[in-house]
């Protein structure tokens, strides 16, 4: 997963965002549901407090003191439900008071003693030796002149469980409700760049072959749908600019062929005149050299031109690579030899392939020229065909000068030269390389090159298979 993208940091900022929100709402909750609680079971000793002061506490002068401690424990029943209740006279002398609880809970014993000089009822959490805590009520009374406090309390524990348990259930299921927002979050990011993805896999396929594509649009209504209008402008822009330059391209090379073969023609018969002086024919050779540079420069270009308008796969067979290869290295085995230059061309077994018979032999041609080229004498360039479940693949390596690193990735460019080239051929146009690449991009496949500079090069060639015959 990429953490960098866009769908997880918006993700993972939904999800920190759940979590800070969640966490806070969780605190909240927890001590509002502690504080509501604590108040409900106040509430109720309260309630119990001023029961037993309205009812006996105010008939003490009639039934006697004894009286009240009895109907406490028969009609309350702290021990049994778990409660506290005691009842102390002014002099702090106590007049009742219930025994341990059921649960064992907390000491009865252990709780200290109220303020009988209250003036009215009170709340208070006593915190007992043991570590328990009492949630008790106080209701200070009279009867017949004299003062009583009434206290009911209950053990906060049962309370305290309760928050705990919702406290576990929060901290287990908020991480789940943050997870599933995060997925949730990841999911909605994902399906709404989908067609982003559609219109970034759709520009990969758009070259200056097929420039006449255009990209998806999604109706969004959105910027997406605008962003897609604009890119497909923009292309139509470019289709028109490279239809432009290949047809000056194609126009111009096909309107110089004449013009220069005529002056090649003139020169020659002007070198092969008689009365021609030595000196002028001298110059007039140097002349004719440089025009036919230039006419092998615009034969390159109208090679280029025709397979940039798609004219290489007008004439395709079924050929075996191995075979074509084997031939062309054959034909070229002079430009070793001149060299002193060791050439090995390996075909072990057939390579077929669907292409343009010409165009692939210039393949062949190109690559090994420039091996021959740039390979010192008594230097080796080897030929070797081969193939894989889906491609028939031809390497042409040779131990001569090398490119220099940050010359690699621009070496099939139409005319660069990396100094080296500068130093070996003044001669050539730099069109061999980029008429390779354009030959195998029309065929379906590639070229690519590795190079270590001072130890020679290796060009990669790969051409998909073709279809077995029946």
């Amino acid at each position: 997963m990429n953490v960098r993208s866009i769908r997880f940091r918006l993700a993972a900022w939904q999800g920190a965002l759940f979590a800070g929100v969640f966490a806070m709402l969780s605190v909240a909750l927890y001590e509002r549901v502690k504080e509501y609680l604590d108040a409900t079971a106040l509430q109720s000793q309260a309630r119990w407090a001023r029961q037993i002061s309205e009812t006996l506490i105010a008939n003490a002068p009639q039934t006697g003191e004894a009286h009240i401690g009895r109907e406490i424990k028969a009609v309350y029943a702290p021990e049994l439900v778990n409660r506290f209740i005691r009842v102390t006279r002014h002099d702090g002398s106590i007049l009742y008071r219930s025994g341990p609880p059921d649960d064992q809970g907390f000491a009865p014993s252990q709780v200290p003693a109220g303020r009988i000089d209250a003036a009215s009822s009170y709340n208070r959490v006593q915190k007992l030796p043991d570590g328990n805590s009492l949630l008790i009520a106080a209701a200070p009374t009279s009867a017949a002149g004299q003062s009583y406090l009434v206290e009911v309390g209950i053990s906060s524990d049962p309370i305290d469980r309760f928050v705990r348990h919702l406290l576990v259930l929060l901290a287990l299921g908020i991480p789940l409700v943050i997870a599933v927002a995060a997925a949730g979050g990841y999911l909605l990011v994902k399906s709404a760049l989908t067609p982003v993805e559609q219109i970034a896999t759709k520009a990969e396929l758009i070259t200056q072959h097929n420039l006449s594509e255009r990209l998806p649009v999604i109706p969004t209504g959105d910027e997406l749908e605008r962003l897609s209008g604009a890119l497909n402008r923009m292309i139509t822009r470019l289709d028109d600019a490279f239809g432009n330059s290949k047809r000056f391209v194609a126009d111009a090379s096909h309107e110089l062929r004449t013009p220069l073969t005529v002056i090649q023609g003139e020169l020659e018969n002007l070198i092969a005149e008689a009365q021609t002086p030595p000196d002028l024919r001298e110059r007039l050779g140097s002349m004719l050299e440089e025009v036919e540079r230039l006419a092998k420069i615009v034969k390159k270009l109208f090679a280029l031109s025709r397979l940039d308008a798609g004219e290489a796969q007008e004439e395709w067979v079924r050929l075996d690579l191995a075979a074509l290869t084997a031939e062309t290295s054959a034909q070229m085995a002079l430009l070793a030899e001149d060299k002193q230059i060791q050439l090995h061309c390996l075909t072990n077994r057939s390579v077929f392939v669907m292409g343009d018979r010409a165009r692939l032999k210039q393949i062949v041609v190109n690559l090994l020229d420039n091996a021959i080229k740039y390979t010192q004498p008594k230097g080796k360039v080897q030929l070797e065909v081969d193939s894989d479940s889906h491609s028939g693949i031809l390497i042409v390596s040779d131990t001569g000068f090398g490119i220099p690193a940050e010359a690699v990735p621009l070496v099939f460019e139409r005319f660069y030269r990396a100094d080296r080239d500068r130093a070996v051929a003044e001669d050539g146009a730099a069109l061999g390389l980029a008429i390779v690449k354009s030959i195998c991009a029309a065929h379906g496949g590639k070229v690519e090159v590795e190079s270590v500079f001072g130890s020679g090069s290796q060009f990669l060639v790969t051409l998909p298979l073709a279809a077995a015959e029946s």
